[in-house]
């Protein structure tokens, strides 16, 4: 880890200061694939809304100085949306032990300092200290092979996923529809869960 960057957890109004940063963070980095996301300002600010109204929810945000570089999102799977409950209601979990890690973003001058491990430890300490959950996970988009935005060294993290003690899940699934680069119309993409049991 790089010494001048520091790692804080906020929740709450406190949050609204970073909503504009975190935002255009959020746009920039899920232009890249696999998520390939054409992102809309207005959009984001009123996702990030939901993580400054809910006391449970947290934002790890990596900073450089005053500089916002890096975040990470996690609530509560309760109060996510129907799309993200419905496969772990499907398959029998009690919501009130499960642990969403929604997504993190990071600024590319600033991968491989172990800011990346932090943030799952961080959601996860956090997860912790609410009490309650035998179950912490997230999701990432499917993309086949062969697409033709894969960039030739592109390397999936299911392996640092791994190292960080989460497993593939693929009973369970959602999808989410979102509008691709270069896309005239939104499109469902399908989401596969990983899992990691607390206790």
């Amino acid at each position: 880890m790089a010494k001048d960057i520091r790692i804080e957890r906020w929740s709450g109004p406190a949050l609204e200061q970073f909503i504009p940063e975190l935002a255009r963070l959020r746009i920039e980095v899920f232009r890249d694939f696999p998520y390939l996301y054409d992102g809309d300002i207005d959009y984001e600010k009123k996702y990030l809304q939901t993580y400054i109204n809910c006391p449970e929810s947290v934002i790890v945000i990596a900073f450089d100085g005053d500089k916002v570089v890096g975040a990470s999102t996690a609530i509560p799977m309760k109060y996510e949306t129907d799309e993200l409950k419905k496969p772990f209601l499907d398959q029998g979990y009690n919501l009130d032990e499960v642990f969403y890690c929604s997504e993190s973003v990071l600024d590319k001058n600033y991968r491989g300092l172990g800011i990346g491990v932090r943030f799952f430890e961080e959601r996860e300490a956090h997860a912790k200290d609410l009490g309650g959950f035998k179950y912490i996970c997230f999701c990432c988009v499917e993309r086949p092979v062969d697409h033709p935005r894969r960039p030739a060294d592109y390397v999936p993290l299911d392996q640092f996923w791994n190292k960080r003690g989460y497993v593939k899940h693929p009973e369970l699934n959602t999808t989410y529809i979102w509008k691709d680069l270069d896309d005239v119309n939104e499109t469902p993409k399908p989401m596969t869960f990983w899992l990691k049991h607390e206790r």
